[in-house]
């Protein structure tokens, strides 16, 4: 907790003004601060694939944990799409700020339109955003289902006729390991922050439990271009996703 406290003092400040003054964009210094809550937290990252460095782009992956965003962090120049809620969390609130996260209302299908088009915003700007297509949490065995509403947001950008292509990149979170052994399916929920747990009980099960390995695995980006289906989209990345998971989970990385 030190470690995390001292990290952020002195990096956030930073970030800060990089977002306010311009001078610099400071993501190399987001991602020191996460590969330092990282180390803190006795969190592993082991990559398998890159990043596309084809642009616009938009990430889809599942989602076990809070600590997916300091693993994804702390190796790649992201924003992040989170639901609403969190802007309001104290401290929590900022950091996500910090790391120009969207935040948005994932029950209002009404505002569906308006927060892609946000969403849209960014990726016409060149940001690389993550969207963690399940909508909520799970337990880190299985993906559940993608929700195709906020895929739109490539449709978006398409329609104002400055790009052709939309790129959509598959990645998949797998935590694999507890203290260097593998996870069996009983144990890997310990790494999870399933639904609407509270947080203050989670945060103390995270500080006490052994150090986790979790795997980051990127997978092929498909071209998204006028006519795409939204639904067959999220549907291709939701397969490719599960595929990448489950392999990870059978095979762990030493």
């Amino acid at each position: 907790m030190l470690m995390v406290a001292l990290a952020t003092l002195v990096l956030a400040p930073l970030v800060w003004l990089g977002l306010r003054t311009g001078l610099f964009e400071g993501r190399g210094i987001l991602r020191l601060w996460h590969r330092v809550i990282a180390v803190a937290l006795g969190i592993r990252v082991h990559v398998s694939g890159t990043m596309t460095r084809q642009r616009p782009l938009l990430i889809a992956s599942n989602h076990v944990s809070w600590t997916d965003i300091t693993a994804l962090g702390s190796v790649a120049d992201v924003s992040f799409i989170a639901r609403h809620d969190l802007a309001s969390w104290p401290l929590v609130g900022w950091l996500s700020r910090l790391q120009r996260t969207v935040f948005i209302e994932r029950e209002e299908r009404r505002k569906s339109g308006q927060q892609a088009g946000e969403i849209a915003e960014r990726l016409a700007k060149g940001d690389a955003m993550v969207l963690f297509a399940e909508g909520t949490t799970g337990d880190g065995n299985v993906p559940m289902p993608f929700k195709s509403a906020l895929f739109g947001a490539a449709s978006m950008i398409l329609a104002a006729g400055d790009r052709q292509t939309v790129w959509i990149q598959p990645v998949a979170i797998a935590y694999t390991r507890l203290h260097g052994v593998p996870m069996g399916r009983q144990q890997r929920p310990t790494a999870a922050w399933i639904g609407d747990q509270d947080l203050v009980p989670h945060l103390r099960g995270l500080f006490a439990r052994p150090a986790v390995d979790v795997e980051l695995h990127f997978g092929v980006p498909i071209a998204y271009e006028k006519g795409t289906s939204r639904k067959q989209t999220a549907q291709i990345m939701e397969t490719e996703v599960r595929r990448m998971l489950l392999a990870a989970l059978a095979a762990p990385a030493l």
